[in-house]
């Protein structure tokens, strides 16, 4: 059977975009995160840990109270309209559920578990049958826009892979700020930071996602009072208008919370704290989640300081925002004085 027209649109929940299986029931055979990563279902046949058969999926244990059912609650990377879901059981064959359904719900900001537990979720696909070692395509006409959806299972289960595809929906509030002012691409470096015991800090301004928790910032466990921090020194100073914080990957040992403060550097000395204004207040993130923050700055900044409370890491930092009129002249006299036509017209 071909693939239904909606498998061509972007698949919502997908780790590669920055998805998140927030909260699972059950996953005491299969851990939940499998549901969205990208890549194919695998199966070794001679795969075996202590609790049985290893697969590549989400897989709950038997369930022996009946009207009960297993259920896993997807962060979607963006807001977007669903058209399509795809509910993959590759190599589930004596253990896939018989039944499935969908619900979404939009929630605003980044609030615990429990909160979106609480949230007003609307079906998106009725309860359905589904069918083991294939993938089960299921149609959605609901044409609003969510940010998180829930698979239920019947009873019970093991599903490979989750695909929910639609179309973004983005904020018009994050379409300002055209340059990433934190990009180590784009010059920014790290300058300071307490602790880079697992690895540095320097990681969080790399280009691309990060594709698994050793390609971000982990700090050792504090133990005494204070917190981490880390200081960049911006690509160029800049008028930051809103903030990426992304935990993917960090489900125990995220930050508890994160604060951002900044500095112009040219017209106060970063040595001295009180010159350092607060953009990002302490806010609560939360584990495996990128999140993007709207800031209130005035002006621009050449410097930029990362707390994280108490300790706990990161995958990644962006910094968006537009360069003032004197750091654009700054940065052509750069571009223009490091020229290679410059050196060799010199050497003659």
């Amino acid at each position: 059977m071909s693939s239904p027209d909606f498998t061509q649109l972007t698949d919502l929940a997908s780790r590669a975009l920055g998805g998140s299986v927030s909260a699972a029931n059950d996953e005491l055979f299969a851990q939940r995160e499998n549901l969205i990563r990208a890549e194919a279902p695998f199966f070794d046949p001679t795969d075996f840990g202590h609790k049985g058969k290893i697969y590549d999926g989400w897989e709950t244990r038997r369930r022996r109270d009946v009207g009960r059912n297993d259920w896993a609650v997807v962060r979607l990377a963006a807001p977007g309209v669903v058209h399509g879901v795809v509910v993959d059981t590759a190599y589930f064959t004596g253990n896939y559920p018989p039944f499935v359904s969908v619900e979404a719900a939009f929630v605003e900001g980044y609030p615990s578990i429990e909160a979106v537990l609480e949230a007003d979720w609307q079906t998106l696909v009725a309860k359905a049958p589904a069918e083991g070692d294939t993938q089960n395509f299921y149609a959605v006409e609901d044409r609003h826009r969510w940010t998180h959806v829930r698979l239920s299972i019947y009873p019970d289960g093991g599903v490979a892979r989750f695909r929910v595809h639609g179309r973004v929906v983005q904020d018009p509030r994050f379409l300002g700020g055209t340059v990433d002012l934190l990009a180590a691409e784009n010059g920014a470096r790290l300058t300071e930071c307490s602790d880079a015991f697992y690895s540095s800090p320097a990681n969080i301004i790399l280009p691309g996602r990060a594709r698994n928790m050793g390609e971000g910032w982990e700090n050792s466990r504090r133990r005494g009072g204070g917190n981490d921090f880390a200081v960049f020194e911006l690509a160029a100073p800049g008028v930051p208008r809103h903030v990426e914080v992304d935990t993917s990957y960090y489900v125990g040992n995220a930050p508890g919370w994160v604060r951002l403060s900044a500095i112009d550097s040219r017209r106060a000395s970063a040595a001295d704290p009180a010159a350092w204004t607060e953009i990002l207040p302490r806010t609560a993130v939360q584990p495996d989640t990128r999140h993007r923050f709207l800031l209130e700055t005035s002006g621009a900044v050449t410097h930029l300081r990362l707390d994280v409370y108490p300790d706990g890491g990161l995958s990644r930092l962006r910094l968006f925002g537009e360069l003032d009129g004197e750091a654009l002249d700054s940065v052509d006299q750069a571009w223009q004085a490091s020229s290679p036509e410059l050196a060799s017209s010199s050497s003659r």
